[in-house]
């Protein structure tokens, strides 16, 4: 589907998502963004996990949409959350990296975020808990709120649900669950034995044991969802309101955060629509963090220049299960730590991946809390040669391009750059990757140029 056809498609999808309910036209358009921290791949009852307890979640699965084929593009928290509130990829905010402490990245002047644009469309906006983004100015809420259990955190949102203001409401509610150290705090406890190790994990007594006191962290995490929801339904605006519910990026593991294999990138994203009729489905279009900002200025009717975006709003597709047009993503990933320059771009499609890394002569970096962890310590300490399905040396060393075919190795081990038989895809995927830099100025196209 070309552009200008999307385009098209776009306000047919608005024309309609304003006419369907009775008296929607006339409905305030309220917006909550719930973003958890580090929440992996099917770590949810929704998602295919049976022991991990996500009532939340689950309960906003079975009312609205949740995608399948999620992204995010770059798993480190602040750059993903800058993505997340300006529609570009994070090479081009300039949020290179974490914003707190010495790391000390910041977006570049220029960014025009989503809270800004809201609010020069008539929106109050809240950020709750985590915000981790910087400079200020350049992401500024009307009010932020501070908080730690999420259940207090959403209790804390109830005055700017309830407010009776002709103007919507954006709400940015961000705990810092489920993110290292892991609390438990209103969990009933997992069992190690019982947890689901996933295959990028290695199943040893300490990897259970932190993801048992992960699996608690998620349900705390979780917890915040169905009190808001409450509060909605409360407030009476559970029927004006769109609720989005993501991650920023995947779970706090070595091969998974700060990576851009699926583990790292591919993460829930729940949808519910208040005017759409149709809920309670799945949808497996192809999305990424940067369409979240279209998607909601779209849904707001301040949708004015969609150009101006990397990402485009996927809300006329949430009413389709396989819609045309949503094949394909990238991600761009350079640091998380000051000490982790570790620039890597990525295109996927259904079958292929193709990670391009351009630093790979140097070692893998780790993250502070991904080294210290219980888990990778006992990898270093016994000596273990294999992580998962991965060999600890492939982890620590990779060539300048990585390509898997997804469909016969969906964990991303079997490397086909140099396969003979793959050479016409690397070639494809190779100049898409140049289009995708050219097309969105990317600074790391330069040593494309010079090499």
């Amino acid at each position: 589907m070309n552009r200008r056809s999307f385009m098209k498609r776009v306000g047919a999808g608005a024309g309609m998502l304003a006419m369907s309910g009775a008296g929607a036209a006339a409905a305030k358009r309220n917006v909550i963004l719930y973003v958890a921290d580090d929440l992996g791949t099917d770590m949810a009852g929704c998602y295919g996990n049976p022991v991990v307890r996500t009532p939340g979640m689950d309960a906003l699965a079975q009312d609205g949409v949740r995608f399948t084929q999620a992204h995010c593009t770059t798993a480190s928290c602040s750059p993903s959350r800058s993505v997340l509130l300006s529609g570009k990829h994070n090479h081009a905010t300039g949020q290179y990296g974490l914003a707190h402490g010495y790391h000390h990245f910041v977006s570049l002047p220029n960014v025009v975020s989503l809270p800004v644009l809201l609010r020069e469309a008539g929106y109050r906006t809240a950020c709750a808990g985590k915000f981790h983004v910087e400079p200020e100015p350049l992401y500024h809420f009307d009010e932020y709120l501070k908080g730690d259990a999420p259940v207090r955190m959403a209790e804390a949102c109830r005055a700017i649900v309830a407010d009776e203001s002709e103007k919507p409401f954006f709400l940015y509610f961000c705990p810092t669950e489920p993110h290292r150290p892991f609390r438990r705090e209103g969990s009933a406890g997992i069992a190690p034995a019982d947890v689901v190790v996933p295959p990028y994990l290695p199943d040893i007594p300490e990897c259970r044991e932190e993801l048992a006191a992960y699996y608690g962290s998620i349900e705390r995490c979780d917890a915040g969802l169905p009190r808001l929801i409450q509060i909605l339904k409360d407030t009476g605006h559970w029927d004006d309101t769109l609720v989005i519910f993501l991650s920023d990026n995947g779970a706090p593991w070595p091969g998974a955060k700060t990576t851009l294999y699926d583990p790292g990138t591919r993460l829930p994203c729940i949808v519910r629509n208040p005017f759409e009729k149709k809920q309670g489905r799945t949808c497996d279009a192809m999305i990424t963090w940067a369409d979240i900002t279209p998607t909601i200025l779209d849904f707001a009717g301040a949708l004015k220049n969609p150009e101006a975006f990397h990402g485009r709003s996927f809300l006329p597709v949430l009413v389709e299960t396989h819609p045309e047009g949503w094949d394909e993503i990238y991600c761009s990933h350079t640091f998380h730590e000051v000490t982790m320059y570790y620039p890597m771009r990525s295109v996927r499609t259904r079958r292929h991946k193709l990670i391009m890394n351009i630093a790979h002569p140097l070692e893998y970096p780790f993250a502070s809390d991904l080294w210290e962890s219980r888990t990778w310590q006992a990898v270093l300490d016994r000596d273990i040669k294999v992580y998962g399905k991965r060999n600890v040396d492939a982890y620590l060393h990779r060539p300048e391009f990585e390509l898997y075919d997804l469909e016969n190795d969906p964990d991303e081990v079997h490397n086909l750059a140099d396969d003979p038989h793959h050479a016409e895809v690397l070639r494809e995927l190779r100049e898409k990757l140049k289009a995708f830099q050219e097309r969105t100025k990317d600074p790391w196209i330069i040593k494309r140029k010079h090499e």
